[in-house]
């Protein structure tokens, strides 16, 4: 059943200019595990190396996040690209983050099953933003909602009108608590890495961490002990082929 689920994954091909593990004297599984652990876990890179020094791994902490500014990108996109079509109701949603001591916002879109679509930090939350942060959208889902449900900032009005304007939109102040709920993660980690240091940074690891995170997060208080395990374990397996299936693209 699990490989029928992988096969079946939307996007099962991994583009060729996915980074490759050449050149790397450590094996893909313990790259990819030591990924996992600072994404998937309010880790510091200094505390998976202490992991995996009680493993036997002996691996810096530099190592560590150099391999997760190198691949962390690209298994969420490898996980997101076999995700079902998301649904046609998106809650978005923007919140403050301070980086370096400096207020940014951060625009975020899911569906009406809580599926991550997108994230975005940008300077401001104005009608340039929300425009922008639209047209990502529709690009990367390659699709066009029937409802997007928001709160009341006037910007997205203004942007709706301008880029989908035959959609429906929803606003207010309590439609899109989905989408202000699945936030939480994200201020967790922000707490646990003492803030970001700069906007590229906080998109590269936001955008990793909006594809990886989710993926190991299912609803456990909605399943018995034996459906949790048996999810997980599809789940660990789309992992380890999503990484592992890097390695063999980029070395054809």
């Amino acid at each position: 059943m699990i490989s029928v689920l992988i096969a079946l994954g939307r996007g099962a091909l991994v583009s060729s200019v996915l980074p490759s593990y050449r050149g790397h004297r450590y094996p893909v599984e313990v790259i990819s595990h030591c990924v996992w652990l600072y994404i998937r876990f309010p880790l510091s890179y200094r505390e998976v190396e202490e992991l995996m020094l009680q493993r036997g791994v002996i691996v810096s902490h530099e190592t560590v996040r150099r391999w997760c500014l190198k691949f962390g990108q690209a298994y969420a996109a490898g996980l997101r690209r076999r995700q079902p079509r998301p649904g046609d109701k998106w809650h978005l949603d923007e919140v403050f983050i301070k980086i370096n001591g400096v207020q940014k916002y951060l625009w975020r879109a899911v569906d009406q099953d809580g599926n991550v679509l997108d994230i975005l930090v940008r300077n401001r939350r104005d009608k340039a933003a929300a425009r922008r942060f639209f047209r990502r959208l529709m690009k990367k889902t390659r699709a066009v909602p029937r409802v997007i449900a928001t709160d009341k900032l006037r910007s997205y009005g203004a942007a709706h009108r301008e880029i989908m304007p035959s959609v429906e939109h929803r606003s207010h102040k309590g439609l899109n608590n989905r989408a202000e709920n699945s936030h939480q993660p994200t201020r967790q980690r922000e707490r646990a890495m003492k803030g970001f240091r700069s906007v590229g940074g906080a998109q590269r690891f936001l955008s990793a961490f909006s594809g990886i995170s989710p993926h190991f997060r299912t609803r456990r208080h909605l399943r018995t002990a034996a459906e949790h395990r048996f999810e997980m374990t599809i789940r660990f397996t789309l992992w380890e082929h999503v990484t592992e299936n890097i390695g063999l693209t980029t070395a054809a």
